[in-house]
Parts: structure tokens; C-alpha cells; sequence
């Protein structure tokens, strides 16, 4: 018997009005009733999780998501100057572990995922499986992703924390 999958887990994004509105998994999440969408950080949940990819700390099963899950939606290009502005914001900056994109813009690239990827792959390494394959499964290519990344993703899900995540992650790069 598999064990009980967890409560859904709250996700926030943070829209930075910066991609193509076509290509926007955030916008298309936000359709779907998935994500809450904010155009103001200071809206954003005090305490939820921030996918930083700049952050000190990796995401691991022992951080609390009780106060949900923020992915800034924004350009690539853009990263390294906004992130910083978002230092200020009383968040908990989480980077997310090794991955492999399966979006058509990035196809292969490790790191280069779209919103919904981070947010799938978070929920999945927080134990929310069932979350993330719904996330998924709003996209042609969400299973690809889920695919590509299988083997890590269990085992980062059930890495004890940050350290035991970097150890994981050393092995596939």
C-alpha cells in the first residue's frame, strides 16, 4: 500500500510581466486554477518558500511548506537582476537541485526550467507527487518532464535535508 499522499501544497507566483504570454506556463497554471498570481511581491505569503535559483540552501523534504510555494515568473535573462530585489521579501529562498528541462524553449538544459517545472519538481521533492503530475499534465511535454527526471527526483524526495540533497545532486552532474 503506498502511503498517503500529503495535503496540496499552497503555490504563489510572483509575475514579473517579462515572457511571452504564449509560451507563460505560469499564466496557463493560473488558468487552470493552480497557482494564486500576484503582480506585487509584497502580496506574496510571508514565510512560503521562494525557488531562488541564487539561493545558499537546497530544497529538500525536511523544509516546511506549510506556508506554500513562490516561483518568480520572469526571463531567464532577467534572473540575476531581479532575484536580489526579492532578498528583502521575509521568504524562505530555496534553490532547487539538479534537473534537466523538457520545455520546448530549453529542451535538455539543466536549471532551465519553466515555472510549472519548478513547481512540479518542488512538490514532488516535498512528497506531493500527485500535485506535481497535475501540474504536469496541463502541458504536451509535462510528462516528458517527469520522466526525464525520475531517477533524481525519488531520490532527492527522500533525501533528509539540504547536505544529503547536494550529495544526491553531486552524483548527477
Amino acid at each position: 500500500m503506498l502511503p498517503a499522499e500529503k495535503k496540496d501544497i499552497r503555490l504563489y507566483l510572483y509575475h514579473a510581466k517579462q515572457c511571452d504570454p504564449k509560451k507563460c506556463t505560469g499564466k496557463k497554471m493560473a488558468r487552470f486554477k493552480l497557482v494564486n498570481l500576484f503582480e506585487k511581491i509584497d502580496r506574496v505569503p510571508s514565510g512560503s518558500i521562494l525557488l531562488d535559483p541564487m539561493a545558499e540552501k537546497a530544497l529538500s523534504p525536511a523544509d516546511n511548506s506549510r506556508k506554500g510555494i513562490t516561483v518568480l515568473d520572469c526571463s531567464w535573462e532577467e534572473v540575476e537582476r531581479v532575484f536580489p530585489q526579492l532578498l528583502r521579501a521575509r521568504l524562505e529562498h530555496r534553490a532547487l537541485p539538479y534537473l534537466v528541462a523538457a520545455n520546448p524553449v530549453n529542451f535538455g538544459r539543466p536549471f532551465k526550467l519553466t515555472s510549472a517545472e519548478a513547481f512540479a519538481a518542488a512538490l514532488y521533492i516535498l512528497g506531493n507527487r500527485q500535485q506535481a503530475e497535475a501540474i504536469m499534465s496541463k502541458f504536451r511535454w509535462g510528462h516528458t518532464f517527469l520522466e526525464l527526471n525520475h531517477e533524481p527526483l525519488e531520490e532527492y524526495s527522500q533525501a533528509r535535508d539540504s547536505k544529503d540533497i547536494l550529495r544526491i545532486q553531486s552524483e548527477y552532474m
